[in-house]
């Protein structure tokens, strides 16, 4: 039998109110469909990994806090590269105090990227504000991410010069490739370091992930570090490697007997 709550003069028509052990055994159902849908979004993941690629043949130019960069500039040396199409400009709401409410949500939600760069992939947001305003907005706000000026059809060219998205690209050698697109309620997941991993080509790169053969994949939890601790060239901590071992050791047990 639902309950009804009181709010704001509403009644309020929520679940009902069980017992410790009924709670537990509803949340133990509701956890076979989570599973399911982890295994799924895990398996829509490898599938991405598969898509073709799209070779980029123009040539684009931003700008940057130290002046012109081209879009191989943005990848910083990285194989991999998110660009987010943030809308901040005239003719926003919001100019030119801030930038579009939605993307300033997704600016907020930004997990330090750092962690990103250890995957070998840059995540860049892009607008056609100046970089003066984009630096003062950026220092306002908090945000630490890359941040350039569009100054050509790359936003047109790219399915974001009306609505926000994010494109994502591979670099081989000078040879750059867009691999994966999404836009609209699709990046609202977007934000954390394994949801913008996930979009990749290349994926998390560990071992327990479905990918073709040949890709980049290191030992699962290794190479997570503190953010301000990545070193380049560095090997997994050797005490690390003790605790996610010993972790990773106590959830195939679990699962094993069907508790996780």
């Amino acid at each position: 039998m639902m309950t009804s709550v009181e709010k704001a003069g509403t009644a309020m028509q929520t679940p009902p109110v069980v017992s410790p052990q009924d709670w537990e055994a509803a949340r133990q159902q509701l956890l076979v469909k989570e599973k399911a849908h982890t295994r799924a979004r895990d398996a829509l993941a490898a599938e991405r990994r598969r898509m073709p690629w799209m070779e980029v043949s123009k040539t684009y130019a931003f700008e940057g806090p130290g002046g012109k960069v081209s879009l191989l500039d943005l990848f910083q040396g990285r194989r991999q590269l998110i660009v987010y199409r943030a809308f901040f400009e005239p003719g926003v709401f919001g100019w030119p105090d801030h930038a579009c409410r939605g993307c300033s949500m997704v600016a907020d939600q930004v997990a330090h990227v750092a962690h990103l760069n250890a995957r070998d992939t840059t995540l860049v947001f892009a607008s056609r504000a100046p970089q003066a305003d984009i630096v003062r907005l950026k220092r306002r706000m908090g945000w630490t991410m890359p941040w350039v000026t569009i100054t050509d059809s790359f936003d047109a060219d790219f399915g974001v010069d009306e609505w926000h998205g994010t494109n994502v690209f591979y670099h081989d050698g000078t040879r750059i490739f867009r691999t994966y697109f999404v836009k609209s309620r699709g990046d609202e997941q977007m934000g954390g370091t394994w949801n913008y991993l996930d979009i990749t080509p290349l994926g998390r790169q560990e071992v327990w992930e479905d990918s073709p053969k040949g890709y980049p994949q290191t030992p699962t939890y290794k190479w997570w570090n503190w953010h301000d601790s990545y070193t380049e060239g560095a090997g997994p901590d050797k005490k690390w490697v003790e605790i996610s071992d010993a972790g990773e050791k106590a959830f195939r047990e679990e699962a094993a007997e069907g508790r996780d």
